[in-house]
């Protein structure tokens, strides 16, 4: 991307001032997009001297503009802002032409992961938060970008930074949701094929969200998997994805115990670590997993179901 201050350079326009994720995020899409980004930041649009070639968004209420009364809403009724309409727009494209193959399916997760949350935040739809410390939006981040007071930074200097942000959080993003793509037909494959309460995976790969959509998984109280760490890893199932809920917890008695205390208390050898929340047990093992798989699902007195 190329900041310039001659409008006859300008291939691309936005709004100058406070600078917000909605077209921060939206210059890093079309840079990663278009490649060829040469931007200039005005306080308002002048059609008559701007070149006809030219694309401006997130300012002048035109097709990439949200501020006009008309402005597109989604059916979630989330209204779209800047990044949304040139999303909604090439994202498919770009999907194409870096070669993704389950182009509607991660376009959907883009949308749902990232591109939605800053359209409603730019929109003044915030999320409600009520944790008793300070939590940080996307958008908060972005903001953090405008000069600070007593700052020598000049505003075009902050908003290359902020853009450079965005592209990596829109990348690492993009390719979470590959990786969950992926990783969604593995796992719905495994949750046809088994009749127990609980998941066997051969690698560590993201399940929760499959297990819960998905009816397959409704009956799902435990995962198993090869912990990154050696040994293997045993994790609880929340109830839904809005209930953080466990379906089935970790023995009381094994809560916060490792290694030979843990073992004394459970009778079993090789297990590690039981955290003190009971949704996570680690074992040295795959036969230690078994075993712990088999104690707390066949014990009929913990962990109950909560």
């Amino acid at each position: 991307m190329k900041l310039v201050t001659d409008i006859k350079q300008a291939k691309y326009i936005t709004h100058s001032g406070t600078m917000h994720a909605d077209e921060v995020f939206a210059t890093a899409f079309l840079d990663l997009y278009k490649k060829d980004v040469v931007l200039m930041r005005v306080p308002q649009v002048e059609e008559d001297k701007i070149r006809k070639d030219t694309m401006v968004y997130d300012i002048g209420r035109g097709k990439y503009d949200h501020h006009q009364e008309d402005a597109e809403v989604r059916e979630n009724g989330i209204k779209y802002s800047s990044v949304g309409l040139l999303f909604r727009e090439f994202g498919k494209d770009y999907l194409k032409q870096i070669g993704i193959e389950e182009i509607e399916e991660v376009f959907i997760g883009m949308e749902k992961e990232l591109i939605e949350g800053i359209d409603a935040i730019d929109n003044g739809i915030f999320p409600e938060i009520t944790a008793s410390y300070k939590v940080k939006t996307l958008s908060d981040i972005i903001k953090l970008f405008n000069p600070s007071y007593g700052s020598t930074e000049t505003e075009n200097t902050q908003f290359i930074k902020a853009v450079e942000l965005a592209k990596m959080i829109f990348l690492e993003t993009l390719y979470s949701v590959i990786g969950k793509t992926k990783a969604k037909k593995i796992v719905l494959e495994k949750l046809k094929n088994t009749t127990k309460d609980y998941l066997e995976l051969e690698e560590y790969l993201p399940y929760e969200e499959t297990i819960l959509k998905s009816e397959e998984g409704n009956h799902i109280l435990f995962v198993m998997y090869p912990s990154n760490r050696g040994g293997y890893g045993i994790k609880t199932i929340k109830k839904s994805l809005e209930d953080k809920t466990d379906r089935l917890l970790f023995p009381e008695s094994w809560a916060g115990l490792e290694q030979e205390e843990l073992e004394k208390v459970s009778g079993i050898k090789d297990i590690t670590f039981c955290h003190s929340n009971r949704f996570l047990v680690t074992c040295k093992t795959k036969e230690a997993a078994y075993e712990v798989l088999d104690k707390v699902l066949l014990t009929e007195e913990e962990p109950k179901k909560e």
